[in-house]
């Protein structure tokens, strides 16, 4: 990779013409629109819808300039082109993109995973894969369309089964709807993952004051910058319990090339921009890739300087300067 900003999977993705659009704009790296053999997995971006919303809570509309602090609500699914279409474009784009290309595969009937995956690898000679565990939509999708995992040993036996057909990378991608984010990356790392990719989207439900019914009618996908803290906390405990030999990839939540910088000091290696991608249109990536370089060089530093750097300056309540009254200075006056 030429940096270490990834174009993360999303609907930007689907077409060829977004995974180049996503290299020419800098990129390091460019994950595309997930797949699997379920056509039901497919079938369901049919049933997409798409809002964002403002910091009051009022929806802002889809013109690639999108207010600060806008999150993106939405309902989901794979890749619509059917299975080997899907293969075909993604063996064009590794082969004429000169930077890493790479299929994500969120998995549906898992008999099937590792048989997929080394068809994948092979008919697309891709040079990493993603097997993506923690699809937000994963129970609220069709029974057996995606496969949204928690449990540790669950984890660790999905990965050592793709790990065994398989001599590329492979980066597993986690969900954050657990407290367990550090265990299940442990669990991946066991079972041979080359890195874990944390964390992806949280599930929401926003009331309609209007309407007095859940907007877009259900519970939806809930990202924004909101989420760079989760996701930085997670990363650096990540970090503490795996070592910091492992590589972490963060995402959920990076919007500029300062949020890059900030997911890195807190253990990532390289960090997936999405959501700010689809919203804001292909130019973020340009910016974050030349704000990040702009960072570390006003400082004299590259990239793999920072990694972990304010993780590991990570320290526990009881360590910190004691006050037993600084309570008082932030109370409202009555």
């Amino acid at each position: 990779m030429a940096n270490p900003v990834i174009a993360g999977s999303g609907e930007h993705m689907i077409e060829a013409s977004g995974v180049s659009a996503a290299i020419a704009a800098g990129a390091g790296a460019a994950v595309v629109k997930s797949a699997n053999e379920n056509p039901a997995a497919a079938r369901q971006l049919g049933h997409t819808d798409y809002a964002m919303f403002d910091s009051s809570w009022r929806q802002v509309p889809w013109d690639g300039n999108p207010p600060a602090g806008t999150s993106l609500f939405n309902r989901s699914g794979l890749q619509p082109l059917g299975l080997e279409k899907w293969i075909e474009q993604t063996a064009d784009l590794v082969a004429v993109n000169d930077q890493p290309v790479i299929p994500s595969v969120i998995p549906g009937d898992l008999a099937l995973l590792s048989g997929l995956a080394r068809r994948v690898v092979a008919d697309t000679r891709c040079t990493a894969f993603e097997l993506n565990i923690g699809a937000p939509h994963g129970a609220e999708a069709v029974a057996g369309a995606l496969s949204l995992e928690r449990d540790e040993q669950r984890i660790a036996a999905i990965v050592a089964d793709v790990r065994s057909v398989l001599e590329v990378p492979l980066w597993v991608k986690i969900t954050g709807q657990s407290d367990g984010v550090p265990q299940m990356a442990a669990a991946a790392f066991g079972a041979g993952a080359d890195a874990v990719t944390l964390i992806t989207r949280h599930m929401a439900m926003l009331p309609d004051l209007n309407t007095q019914a859940p907007a877009m009618g259900t519970v939806v996908a809930y990202g924004g910058g909101w989420a760079l803290p989760i996701t930085c906390r997670w990363l650096a405990l990540t970090r503490h319990l795996v070592g910091p030999e492992k590589t972490l990839i963060g995402t959920h939540g990076a919007r500029t090339g300062s949020d890059v910088a900030r997911m890195m000091l807190a253990g990532a290696s390289a960090v997936q921009m999405t959501s700010a991608v689809f919203t804001n249109g292909y130019g973020v990536l340009t910016d974050a890739v030349e704000d990040l370089a702009a960072y570390l060089g006003s400082r004299g530093e590259t990239a793999s300087d920072i990694v972990g750097r304010a993780a590991d300056r990570l320290t526990g309540y009881t360590d910190q300067a004691f006050d037993a009254d600084a309570w008082r200075r932030f109370v409202p006056e009555v």
